[in-house]
Protein backbone atom coordinates (compact mmCIF):
# COMPACT_ATOMS: atom_id res chain seq x y z
CA UNK A 1 0.00 0.00 0.00
CA UNK A 2 1.18 3.31 -1.12
CA UNK A 3 1.98 6.17 1.69
CA UNK A 4 2.85 9.86 1.06
CA UNK A 5 3.92 12.40 4.11
CA UNK A 6 4.12 15.69 3.60
CA UNK A 7 6.14 18.68 5.27
CA UNK A 8 7.57 21.60 4.83
CA UNK A 9 4.17 23.77 5.63
CA UNK A 10 3.90 26.72 8.39
CA UNK A 11 3.24 30.37 9.22
CA UNK A 12 5.03 32.91 6.53
CA UNK A 13 4.38 36.37 5.97
CA UNK A 14 3.30 37.79 3.10
CA UNK A 15 5.90 37.89 0.07
CA UNK A 16 7.53 35.05 2.09
CA UNK A 17 8.77 31.48 0.78
CA UNK A 18 8.27 27.84 1.96
CA UNK A 19 9.22 24.60 0.21
CA UNK A 20 7.03 21.69 0.53
CA UNK A 21 8.24 18.27 0.80
CA UNK A 22 5.98 14.28 0.04
CA UNK A 23 7.66 11.48 0.70
CA UNK A 24 6.46 8.30 -1.04
CA UNK A 25 6.98 4.87 0.31
CA UNK A 26 5.21 1.35 -0.85
CA UNK A 27 4.85 2.24 -4.20
CA UNK A 28 7.41 2.48 -7.53
CA UNK A 29 7.49 6.77 -6.90
CA UNK A 30 9.47 7.10 -10.38
CA UNK A 31 6.29 5.40 -12.39
CA UNK A 32 4.07 7.70 -10.33
CA UNK A 33 3.04 11.17 -12.11
CA UNK A 34 2.66 13.33 -9.16
CA UNK A 35 0.79 16.36 -8.17
CA UNK A 36 0.24 18.82 -5.75
CA UNK A 37 -3.57 20.35 -4.59
CA UNK A 38 -4.70 22.33 -2.31
CA UNK A 39 -8.04 23.10 -0.41
CA UNK A 40 -9.59 25.96 2.14
CA UNK A 41 -12.24 25.26 4.24
CA UNK A 42 -15.81 25.04 1.97
CA UNK A 43 -13.73 24.97 -1.21
CA UNK A 44 -13.49 22.00 -3.46
CA UNK A 45 -9.41 20.67 -3.45
CA UNK A 46 -7.95 22.76 -6.62
CA UNK A 47 -4.79 21.19 -8.40
CA UNK A 48 -1.58 23.68 -8.20
CA UNK A 49 0.35 21.63 -9.91
CA UNK A 50 1.52 18.23 -11.07
CA UNK A 51 4.69 17.01 -13.01
CA UNK A 52 5.33 13.77 -14.86
CA UNK A 53 7.08 10.35 -14.35
CA UNK A 54 10.26 11.92 -15.45
CA UNK A 55 10.00 15.29 -14.35
CA UNK A 56 10.52 17.23 -17.50
CA UNK A 57 6.85 17.97 -18.08
CA UNK A 58 4.77 20.50 -15.52
CA UNK A 59 1.61 22.06 -15.88
CA UNK A 60 0.29 24.84 -12.74
CA UNK A 61 -2.66 25.94 -11.84
CA UNK A 62 -3.72 29.57 -13.20
CA UNK A 63 -3.18 31.44 -9.60
CA UNK A 64 0.76 30.18 -9.43
CA UNK A 65 1.57 32.67 -12.10
CA UNK A 66 5.15 31.93 -11.95
CA UNK A 67 5.86 32.10 -8.37
CA UNK A 68 5.70 27.97 -7.40
CA UNK A 69 7.45 25.33 -9.01
CA UNK A 70 7.40 21.97 -8.57
CA UNK A 71 10.29 18.98 -9.11
CA UNK A 72 11.35 15.64 -8.11
CA UNK A 73 13.82 13.48 -6.94
CA UNK A 74 13.11 10.21 -8.46
CA UNK A 75 16.31 8.71 -6.22
CA UNK A 76 15.00 10.02 -2.98
CA UNK A 77 11.29 9.19 -3.60
CA UNK A 78 10.24 12.89 -3.24
CA UNK A 79 8.04 15.80 -4.43
CA UNK A 80 8.86 19.06 -4.09
CA UNK A 81 7.01 22.58 -4.08
CA UNK A 82 8.89 25.53 -3.60
CA UNK A 83 7.03 28.57 -3.06
CA UNK A 84 7.86 32.34 -3.96
CA UNK A 85 6.22 35.45 -3.58
CA UNK A 86 3.27 34.02 -1.31
CA UNK A 87 0.02 35.53 -0.56
CA UNK A 88 -2.76 35.42 1.72
CA UNK A 89 -4.81 34.11 -0.73
CA UNK A 90 -2.62 31.00 -0.31
CA UNK A 91 -3.83 29.71 2.43
CA UNK A 92 -4.95 26.46 2.27
CA UNK A 93 -4.08 22.64 3.24
CA UNK A 94 -1.28 21.22 0.47
CA UNK A 95 -1.82 17.59 -0.65
CA UNK A 96 0.50 15.59 -2.46
CA UNK A 97 -1.13 12.89 -5.16
CA UNK A 98 0.37 10.02 -6.65
CA UNK A 99 -1.16 8.84 -9.53
CA UNK A 100 -0.01 5.33 -11.93
CA UNK A 101 2.02 3.60 -12.90
CA UNK A 102 2.92 4.96 -16.22
CA UNK A 103 5.09 2.87 -18.54
CA UNK A 104 5.03 -0.38 -16.60
CA UNK A 105 2.72 -3.53 -16.21
CA UNK A 106 0.19 -3.16 -13.35
CA UNK A 107 -3.55 -5.24 -12.90
CA UNK A 108 -4.90 -1.41 -12.05
CA UNK A 109 -4.66 1.68 -12.03
CA UNK A 110 -3.85 2.98 -8.42
CA UNK A 111 -4.07 6.70 -6.94
CA UNK A 112 -2.57 7.94 -3.45
CA UNK A 113 -2.98 10.95 -1.14
CA UNK A 114 -1.19 12.08 1.96
CA UNK A 115 -2.58 14.04 5.08
CA UNK A 116 -1.79 17.43 4.07
CA UNK A 117 0.44 20.50 5.44
CA UNK A 118 -0.77 22.99 6.40
CA UNK A 119 0.27 26.79 4.72
CA UNK A 120 -1.07 30.19 6.41
CA UNK A 121 0.30 33.27 5.13
CA UNK A 122 -0.44 36.57 7.10
CA UNK A 123 -1.35 39.88 5.75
Amino acid sequence: QGQLVESGGGLVETGGSLRLSCTGSGFTFSSYAMSWYRQTTGKERELVANINTGGRRTNYGAFVRGRFTISRDNDKNILYLQMNNLEPEDTAKYYCNADGPFGVAAPRHYEYWGQGTQVTVSS
